[in-house]
């Protein structure tokens, strides 16, 4: 019987990069772009998508996204964030053993890594290949916050790209997410998905077994046990 593929989704900020405050600075640009104001309120990210991050800076300044504004988002937001590149490269990094994880699955015999995160398409491109991480990983299949607004839809819409790219279909069994919070658990779960958290952010080990990870890893450090973890998927079955 042959080996059954592995459809393995990154999410990026805090997971494999860690953007420096970058991020928060490149939405407040973004606001200021699309309104020609000054951003006074603080940017509240919370694992949230890019439109809904956007969203809930709008409305803490009173104020309401116009159609024109939300299809200009798509634009600006990168625009925002290559403007940027430079602060990202200085205050970033990649996170440790992102670089060795990737690879090793890279090497893995039927295993497609690509992303599941909240940031637009282009935006999770740019900071990953700011930090060389882009090059084990399929983009044009991924599940970003330019495909939906709510982050639990992003399962199923980077199965569906799959589907159609690779003509295989992929199951609770068979997808794998790669995340650092509470909502990247919870999109996994919600998505059928098995769930690999990584505590490398502010929600430690505890915390995410609690929300119903399947393995919760400290980090990335240890790259045979992250690859075994990830592979344990298929022994879920």
């Amino acid at each position: 019987m042959a080996e059954t593929p592995l459809l393995v989704l990154w999410d990026v900020d805090g997971t494999l990069i860690s953007n420096g405050g970058v991020s928060k600075e490149a939405y407040a640009l973004a606001f200021r772009m699309l309104t020609g104001r000054t951003s006074t309120e603080k940017v509240i990210t919370d694992g949230m998508t890019d439109i809904a991050i956007m969203r809930s800076l709008f409305d803490r300044h009173g104020l309401e996204i116009s159609r024109d504004q939300y299809e200009r988002l798509f634009k600006v937001m990168p625009r925002a964030l290559d403007s940027l590149v430079v602060q990202l490269r200085n205050r970033g990094k990649a996170m440790p053993g992102a670089r060795h994880a990737t690879h090793a699955l890279a090497h893995e015999h039927n295993v497609i890594q690509s992303v599941l995160s909240g940031n637009v398409a282009a935006n999770a491109f740019t900071k990953l290949a700011t930090f060389g991480l882009h090059g084990f990983l399929d983009f044009e299949i991924g599940g970003y916050g330019s495909d939906s607004e709510q982050r639990n839809d992003l399962v199923e819409i980077a199965r569906s790209k799959a589907l159609e790219k690779y003509n295989i279909v992929f199951d609770s069994f068979t997808t794998v997410i790669v995340g650092d919070t509470p909502r990247d658990v919870e999109a996994g779960k919600v998505g059928g998905a098995y769930v690999v958290a990584v505590a490398s952010g502010e929600y430690d080990v505890d915390d995410l077994t609690t929300l119903g990870a399947d393995v919760v890893l400290p980090d990335l450090k240890d790259t045979p046990r992250l690859v075994e973890a990830v592979l344990s998927a298929r022994r879920a079955r």
